[in-house]
């Protein structure tokens, strides 16, 4: 069956007034299918709307799946939302968490066809969600109550809200939405390694491969084009140059993406099968050509590790549904990047909380990973191998462009600087994106509202329900009792995490079992009350916080009623008693709720 579409939907349709079964009415479209509209497809149904997701191959899932690219990066400590989910039908396929720590570049990988079915499973649960498979976008148009898209095959979809969740942002661009490609300047935001000079410059993609082991010999036929030496450096047997940074042993390369059941994902960045195109501009026959390109430079790779280091007994798995078992899609690092409400640089990350705009405070979506970008291919670029950053959010406003109404962007094309992308590119970051952009998306249609004119605290609230993270603070987990409140709390500023790194780990923590003087709780208060005043001596002030303190320090910003506060302060019988981070949190939500009384605008600012 060339595209799949439940009942459901077509009966909906139906009902809506449509007689051909190609003319489809929707709450909410996305066009693509990949990692970040799998995810915003899930979320959008599960909140109650019409959805449906149109994706041009067979599979659903992007990188995670279609690309290959079946080792998560990043995120293992910020089990967030609906990756936390994946993740653990991951484990339950597998048998433990053990089984997922298959190779080393990963503690999460798995077999592409594995996490195909699970998101399907995942999907088809959905009875608000379809998905339109094996169909490409032809034509979208804007209408004064939403989209009208024109798909091969005859199929028509009328929309209220849109989502690009292209890879390489292609909807936005034909909507007219601005964009920049390749890398800013040092001047455009006073980022410390970006380079003096704008440049087009794009991250090497990679065509990966699954092999497999077949204890036979299977070494595949020599590409035309193939040259040892493209590769003799790609780890260290062969190399002659043996002072090379980043010099691997060649087991090494091998284990890096081993996968269950004998199998291997061959993702190598160093002298491997990264392959540089800027193929963002390029035309629908010219991206053919790049992608053909880029599997020959695979397959020679591949031809080169069965020859020269005599691992001829690993061929191509029958993992992928094409005739040459390769990957459907190549694996993009970058995109465009839209001109958005935010856009969150370099020093956002680095020092969140020392901005003009306090972009922290409209998070959506959370990451950990370095700012890791892909340059070997392209001796022009400057080396971004492992820039450690703290770990960090991911606003809201990235995902709306500026000028644009009723279109969300999500996958890479979200507003950011170039640097950050190559933090933010990650998948767990493009799945929270994705759940961001889903949850976006369902408010709009059930508060007949656009994207602009949301409420940023309506959007975190209803990913909190999901359990998602919106700051980053690896020491308080979702089963945490007081999470809800630490989020909160957290993005109002009031009370700040730390940003740390240690080695290639990224964290950021809140320290929920400390406890604050009453000065420093003061202190943290007038962020959003800076007329707060409390009259005290330097000892009062210089004391470890107890529950009287807080209550009267609390209740001098907010008288609150007198049932009500009894029933939280008998939760204290003891007035005396420390009052932890984590306690306090909870005690400023309850008594102050800033984070909903305090609405915020899309630079972060209080309105």
């Amino acid at each position: 069956m060339k595209y799949f579409l439940s009942l459901f939907f077509l009966i909906s349709s139906l009902k809506n007034g449509y007689s051909d079964k190609s003319r489809f009415k929707t709450d909410v479209l996305i066009i693509g299918g990949g990692t970040s509209g799998t995810m915003a497809g899930i979320q959008a149904a599960r909140m109650g709307v019409k959805t449906i997701i149109v994706e041009e191959t067979p599979w659903i899932g992007g990188m995670l799946t279609s690309a290959g690219v079946s080792a998560i990066d990043g995120n293992h400590n910020l089990p967030s939302g609906l990756w936390a989910e994946f993740r653990e039908k991951l484990v339950k396929h597998y048998g433990n968490e053990e089984a997922l720590a298959s190779g080393w570049v990963s503690q999460v990988m798995f077999e592409p066809a594995v996490a195909q079915k699970i998101l399907r499973q995942m999907c088809a649960k959905e009875p608000n969600l379809s998905i339109i498979s094996s169909v490409k976008w032809l034509n979208i148009k804007k209408k004064s109550d939403g989209w009208i898209a024109d798909l091969s095959d005859d199929i028509t979809i009328n929309a209220k809200i849109l989502i690009d969740a292209t890879e390489l942002g292609d909807v936005a661009t034909k909507m007219g939405v601005k964009y920049d490609v390749g890398m800013e300047a040092k001047s455009t935001y006073n980022e410390r390694i970006a380079p003096e000079k704008a440049n087009n410059i794009v991250q090497d993609l990679t065509y990966t491969v699954i092999l497999k082991e077949f204890n036979k010999n299977v070494t595949i036929n020599k590409p035309a084009s193939y040259k040892k030496e493209a590769f003799i450096c790609s780890c260290e047997k062969l190399c002659p140059d043996k002072q090379m940074p980043r010099l691997w042993d060649c087991e090494k390369m091998k284990t890096y993406g081993q996968l269950q059941n004998g199998k291997f994902m061959i993702n190598w960045p160093i002298n491997g099968n990264d392959f540089y195109v800027n193929m963002i501009e390029m035309n629908d026959t010219e991206r053919q050509e790049a992608i053909r390109k880029a599997k020959e430079h695979t397959l020679n790779f591949v031809y080169f590790m069965q020859t020269e280091l005599g691992w001829n007994t690993l061929g191509l798995a029958d993992e992928f549904p094409t005739e040459d078992k390769m990957p459907l899609i190549p694996y993009h690092r970058e995109s465009r990047r839209i001109h958005g409400l935010a856009r969150p640089n370099m020093n956002h990350l680095e020092k969140p909380y020392d901005q003009a705009e306090p972009l922290y405070r409209t998070a959506i979506a959370v990451g950990d990973y370095p700012i890791d970008q892909h340059h070997g291919k392209n001796t022009n670029a400057p080396d971004l191998y492992y820039v450690p950053v703290p770990s960090f959010s991911i606003p809201l406003g990235s995902l709306i462009p500026q000028e644009v109404d009723n279109l969300i962007v999500a996958e890479k094309s979200i507003s950011v600087s170039n640097l950050v992308n190559g933090a933010s590119r990650l998948q767990p970051v493009v799945m929270g994106i994705g759940q961001a952009a889903g949850t976006l998306a369902a408010l709009c249609v059930q508060d007949k509202t656009s994207p602009q004119k949301t409420s940023i605290r309506k959007v975190q609230d209803n990913l909190l329900k999901s359990k998602a993270y919106l700051l980053p603070f690896i020491d308080v987990k979702p089963n945490h009792p007081q999470f809800e409140a630490i989020q909160r709390i957290g993005a109002t500023g009031i009370l700040k995490g730390e940003g740390k790194n240690y080695k290639w780990s990224n964290q950021t923590w809140f320290y929920p079992d400390s406890v604050m003087t009453n000065q420093e709780v003061i202190n943290a208060l007038k962020v959003a009350y800076p007329s707060l005043k409390i009259q005290a001596n330097e000892q009062v002030l210089s004391e470890k916080i107890v529950a009287d303190d807080a209550f009267e320090i609390l209740t001098k910003i907010q008288p609150v009623p007198a049932g009500y506060l009894q029933s939280i302060i008998k939760n204290y019988p003891d007035k005396n008693q420390p009052i932890t981070r984590a306690m306090l949190a909870d005690l400023i939500d309850k008594i102050l709720d800033p984070f909903h009384r305090k609405e915020v605008d899309f630079r972060g600012i209080f309105r």
